[in-house]
């Protein structure tokens, strides 16, 4: 019997690409149609955003953690948070959860060691490329990190919060990115992060002039490792 995934959600297209993975690739571990037990809670992204707004990493702790109780009481067995740029507020909740977390820099990190690239372009949020979630993470394993620029930072805040929180994709979004991540090549990186977990929605391999590391589905595969490889015993 698999462990049960808890999803703590903050936007609902990067939630939900995360549920998608989790049961869609669910079959390749646990057979046809089979996923593991999955639950989702999340607080209104507006009480997100008032936080972010005003640099309030506290409360976005008390937000996640009241996702994590509800989580919990649902009969989770552990964690996970499809969204980077609130993993700036794990620091404070981390001591007081009542589940264990997957840690989303930490399983993105991982795989870029095991891939072997060496300097990785970071994307995201403001909140999230002005923060020290992903370059504490990657430091820790040697990697480099490369930052987009202060125009770069802007413009990407603008498109993910603007338009891909809300499900929109335009092809001139698509070629800011595409610009972003040659420039990043140009620079030395041999891979990049989609460090918002709606920039899938955009950006993957095919399009990219890098190597794209999909902290989405990322996360959302080594929950579901941790899943079956954590099963609990069946009761008797």
């Amino acid at each position: 019997m698999p462990q049960h995934i808890g999803i703590v959600g903050c936007s609902a297209e990067g939630a939900a690409l995360c549920y998608r993975t989790l049961c869609l690739e669910g079959a390749q571990l646990l057979g046809r149609h089979a996923h593991p037990e999955i639950s989702l809670h999340t607080h209104s992204l507006a009480d997100y955003v008032d936080c972010l707004d005003r640099n309030d990493w506290p409360g976005v702790a008390q937000l996640m953690l009241s996702s994590a109780h509800k989580l919990a009481n649902s009969g989770a067995d552990f964690l996970i948070c499809p969204d980077n740029t609130i993993h700036q507020a794990f620091a404070c909740l981390e001591n007081r959860s009542p589940l264990p977390w997957l840690h989303i820099a930490e399983v993105v990190a991982s795989e870029a060691a095991q891939r072997g690239f060496q300097r990785l372009g970071l994307s995201g949020t403001r909140w999230l490329v002005e923060s020290e979630v992903y370059p504490e993470k990657l430091s820790a394993r040697g990697l480099a990190y490369l930052r987009p620029t202060e125009v770069e930072r802007c413009e990407i805040n603008r498109i993910i919060m603007d338009e891909l929180v809300c499900g929109v994709v335009r092809p001139q979004s698509v070629a800011y990115f595409q610009k972003v991540f040659a420039g990043m090549k140009d620079q030395g990186c041999d891979a990049v992060i989609l460090g918002c977990t709606e920039i899938p929605l955009l950006m993957n391999d095919a399009n990219s002039a890098l190597p794209t590391l999909d902290s989405t589905r990322l996360l959302a595969r080594a929950a579901l490792r941790r899943a079956v490889a954590s099963e609990r015993p069946c009761d008797h």
